[in-house]
C-alpha cells in the first residue's frame, strides 16, 4: 500500500481586523504584536510604559520594575511621570519585604522573651529578608549610578534621583546592623547631603523640596540619632516654605501642604520625645493620644501602604512602648 503524504501548508499568523487594531490603539497596545504571541523585547516605550501601569494594576511589582527598567534602558532622561512610575515600582517591591522584616522583628522580640527553641530558624529566615532588602537596594542604586544621575539634564531630576537613592539605602540601614547598617549610613547621608545642595535652585515649596527634607530629617533621627539635626532641618524648612504656599494652585498647594504636615506632626513628636528623655515633661493620657495621632507622621510620603500592613512608625512606636 502507498500512503500518499499530504503537507499541509504552514498557517499563517492572522491579523487583527481593522475594528481590532483601533481598540489596540485606544489601550496603548500596537496591533502588530497582536496577531502572535507578545514578544515584550519588541514593544516600544510607549508600551513598555503601559505594561508597567497594567503590572503596577496587577500588583505585580517585580514585573513592573522588568518594564520600568528597560525603559530606562532605551536611553534619555525620563519623563516626571516615568520617573514616579519608576518609583512607586521599587516602592512597592521593596515594600514587601520591609513590611516582612518588620513582622518577623516583633515576633523575634517575642521568641526571645519565653527562650524559644525556634530562634535559630526565625533568624535564618530574617536574614534571606535582608538579602533581598540588599539586593533591591543595590539594584536600584546601579541604575541610578550608572543610568539615570549621569543623564539628569536639570535639578529637579538630579535632586529626585539623589533623593531616590538616599531613601533605598536608609531602607537598607533599617534592617541592618554592624557594619553593613554602618555602610549603608553612609552612603544614604552622602546622597542625601548632595541633593541637598541641589535642592536651593527649587521652590521653597516644591513637594520634591519638601520630601527630601521630611525624609533627611527621618534619616538623622532614625538612623544617625541625631534629633536635634532632625528638629533642625523640619523646622527650617517648614519656616521657609509657610509663607509661600498660600500662592499655589490648588493642586500644588494639597500636595505641599500634605508634606507640611508630616514635617510638623515629627517635629511635634520629636520635640515631645525629647522632653520626656531630659524629665522636662510628664506622663499624660494626652501624651498617648498624640503618639497615636502621629504614628503614621515618619512614614515616606510617596510609599504606598495598605491598612493590614505594619508601618515603620508603628513598629518604631510599638518597640518604644515595649521598652518604657
Amino acid at each position: 500500500f502507498f500512503f500518499l503524504m499530504i503537507r499541509r501548508p504552514p498557517r499563517s499568523t492572522p491579523k487583527p481586523s481593522s475594528a481590532a487594531s483601533d481598540v489596540y490603539k485606544r489601550q496603548g497596545i500596537n496591533a502588530e504584536y497582536m496577531g502572535e504571541p507578545l514578544k515584550f523585547e519588541q514593544m516600544s516605550k510607549e508600551d513598555k510604559i503601559y505594561m508597567a501601569k497594567l503590572a503596577e494594576q496587577a500588583e505585580r511589582y517585580d514585573d513592573m520594575v522588568k518594564h520600568m527598567k528597560e525603559v530606562v534602558g532605551l536611553g534619555g532622561d525620563l519623563s516626571n511621570d516615568d520617573r514616579n512610575l519608576l518609583s512607586v515600582a521599587y516602592k512597592n517591591w521593596i515594600g514587601t519585604r520591609r513590611s516582612a522584616w518588620r513582622a518577623v522583628s516583633a515576633i523575634e522580640q517575642k521568641e526571645e522573651a519565653k527562650g524559644s527553641k525556634h530562634l535559630e530558624l526565625l533568624r535564618l529566615y530574617k536574614g534571606k529578608i535582608e538579602n533581598e532588602v540588599e539586593n533591591i537596594c543595590n539594584d536600584i542604586a546601579d541604575l541610578l549610578d550608572k543610568k539615570l544621575i549621569p543623564k539628569a539634564n536639570n535639578d529637579e531630576a538630579q535632586v529626585f534621583y539623589l533623593k531616590m537613592k538616599a531613601d533605598y539605602f536608609r531602607y537598607f540601614a533599617e534592617c541592618t546592623t554592624g557594619d553593613k547598617n554602618k555602610k549603608a549610613g553612609e552612603v544614604a547621608d552622602e546622597a542625601y547631603k548632595k541633593a541637598t545642595e541641589k535642592v536651593t535652585q527649587l521652590p521653597t515649596t516644591h513637594a520634591i523640596r519638601l520630601g527630601l527634607a521630611l525624609n533627611y530629617s527621618v534619616f538623622l533621627y532614625e538612623i544617625k540619632n541625631s534629633p536635634q539635626e532632625a528638629c533642625k532641618l523640619a523646622k527650617t524648612t517648614f519656616d521657609g516654605a509657610i509663607s509661600d504656599l498660600e500662592h499655589l494652585e490648588d493642586e500644588q498647594y494639597k500636595e505641599s501642604a500634605s508634606i507640611m504636615q508630616l514635617l510638623r506632626d515629627n517635629l511635634t513628636l520629636w520635640t515631645s520625645e525629647t522632653e520626656e528623655e531630659e524629665g522636662g515633661a510628664k506622663e499624660k493620657e494626652e501624651d498617648l493620644q498624640l503618639f497615636t495621632s502621629l504614628i503614621l507622621s515618619l512614614i515616606h510620603i510617596s510609599e504606598p501602604t495598605r491598612p493590614e500592613r505594619i508601618s515603620y512608625a508603628v513598629f518604631c512606636l510599638k518597640k518604644k512602648k515595649k521598652q518604657q
